[in-house]
């Protein structure tokens, strides 16, 4: 059975709406195409988020802080970025300015 990614995404994302759920998991990348189709009520959150100059390290599907919060995401998940920087306090801050930028 080959079924295409993105319609697989909206398929179990419907579901989880239909079935109670207030959001799900999902790849920066979808958040806007989710977003546009289950409303801005539904939770996303949206790990593989890296600034910019950072590592994508095992992540692929990556998209930056600001560009995931145009693009739909509520929540991100920053880890690796702030958690094996130099100077994590100042990592933070960049990224919490980057956000502002666009909210």
């Amino acid at each position: 059975m080959n079924v295409d990614p993105a319609e697989q995404v909206e398929r179990l994302a419907q579901l989880a709406k239909t079935s109670g759920l207030d959001g799900v998991v999902c790849s920066p990348r979808e958040a806007g195409q989710l977003q546009t189709m289950l409303g801005d009520d539904f939770i996303l959150v949206t790990p593989g988020v890296r600034p910019v100059g950072t590592s994508k390290d095992d992540q692929t599907r990556v998209m930056t802080p600001a560009d995931a919060i145009r693009d739909g995401a509520g929540y991100l998940v920053i880890g690796r970025p702030v958690t094996q920087a130099k100077d994590p306090v100042s990592a933070l801050e960049a990224i919490n300015a980057e956000i502002r930028a666009v909210i």
